[in-house]
């Protein structure tokens, strides 16, 4: 049995307003949850057994997928009382394993979308004898991430969070958010108090002269942490660049069956429609997500956007690059420029208005 660990307990601040009632795991894209997509992915690796860490809003998941059967897998829950970190968190879930000491236990963050061959990177932890072994990307700009720089043959030479300065940047390689742990590993993790895996336990193992390799895998990648690569994760996924088994027909939009679309709207890009959202006469959706139940009115325009549960856009409104919360109505005639955020339950007048910032 191959178990994993999705760490899943996160406030989402950086994609606030959405978040403020949804976990970030389970926002929708490409029209199923975060959280779905990855436990797809993982199952179709051989995945089995998953235990989700949780904390914030740990209601939400057990509610949404209880057991995990119409996903292919079990699922079991660990919940934090107060946020313990990465490496707290995965010592939290640990009580849950049934995984031996020499087992592989894949641990996955919540918030990124890849296409990493999960099998390859098991292989690559059986074969070299690793304690750890990590899934690392290229990305051109590595200063936001953890760097890993590794030897040409894959060991791990150091762990380099998230440098300030330009001659820090020694490896465009940074640490992808996915891991392969043996279990024993785990089981060292301190209990009771905030551990980091990036700032204490994979420093510590190569400290001690533990076996912790990298590989590099450049299929796609993504961090759902902010609005537009929220979109843009979703986009990718609706048109097939983004690999995932539960969107088996990907194309121009993807559009739920209750959705109401008028024939005279224009719907594409990528774009996800969720239940019951409805898109009215002469409107444009470009590239963004409606949640259940959102309605675009006539002749609006929604480029890049993600548009809240049960939020309106109001009649000839344009909006481009904004994230609108649940139950937000936007009159007709407004403007929303790039970056835009409108917290839930606001109301913003008609009236030809230009938003620049938060609302």
């Amino acid at each position: 049995m191959l178990e994993a660990v999705l760490l899943v307990g996160g406030h989402g601040t950086r994609l606030r307003p959405l978040t403020i009632t949804t976990p970030k795991p389970m926002l929708r894209v490409a029209n199923a949850t975060v959280t779905e997509h990855q436990i797809a992915r993982a199952a179709a690796a051989g995945v089995s057994r998953i235990i989700l860490g949780t904390s914030y809003k740990a209601e939400v998941f057990s509610a949404a997928l209880g057991t995990g059967s119409s996903l292919g897998v079990e699922l079991a829950y660990a919940v934090e009382d107060q946020p313990m970190g990465t490496g707290g968190a995965i010592r939290n879930a640990s009580e849950h394993l049934g995984s031996g000491p020499d087992d592989p236990v894949l641990v996955f963050n919540g918030d990124v979308l890849t296409g990493v061959d999960i099998g390859a990177l098991l292989d690559a932890w059986q074969t070299s004898g690793a304690d750890v072994a990590l899934y690392l990307t290229r990305v051109s700009d590595p200063r936001p991430y953890g760097l890993v720089p590794t030897t040409a043959t894959g060991d791990v030479i150091a762990f380099l969070e998230k440098p300030e300065r330009d001659e820090d940047i020694v490896t465009d390689q940074i640490n992808a958010g996915l891991y392969v742990f043996r279990r024993s590993i785990i089981d060292e993790i301190a209990v009771g108090r905030p551990v980091s895996v990036e700032r204490e336990t994979f420093p510590g193992l190569l400290n001690r002269g533990a076996k912790v390799i990298g590989v590099v895998d450049e299929s796609y990648w993504i961090d759902l942490g902010n609005p537009l690569a929220f979109v843009t994760g979703s986009r990718d996924l609706v048109t097939g660049t983004a690999p995932s088994p539960l969107v088996t027909n990907p194309g121009t939009a993807l559009i739920d069956p209750s959705a109401q679309i008028h024939p005279d709207a224009v719907v594409g890009g990528g774009s996800a429609i969720g239940p019951n959202a409805i898109v009215e006469a002469g409107a444009v959706v470009d590239g963004s997500v409606l949640f259940a139940g959102a309605t675009v009115r006539s002749q609006a325009r929604v480029v890049h956007s993600v548009i809240g549960e049960r939020a309106v856009v109001g009649a000839a409104t344009s909006l481009d690059g904004v994230a609108v919360g649940d139950a937000a109505t936007i009159g007709a005639g407004v403007e929303l420029t790039r970056g835009a955020r409108v917290w839930p339950n606001t109301v913003l007048p008609d009236g030809a208005v230009r938003y620049s910032s938060d609302v």
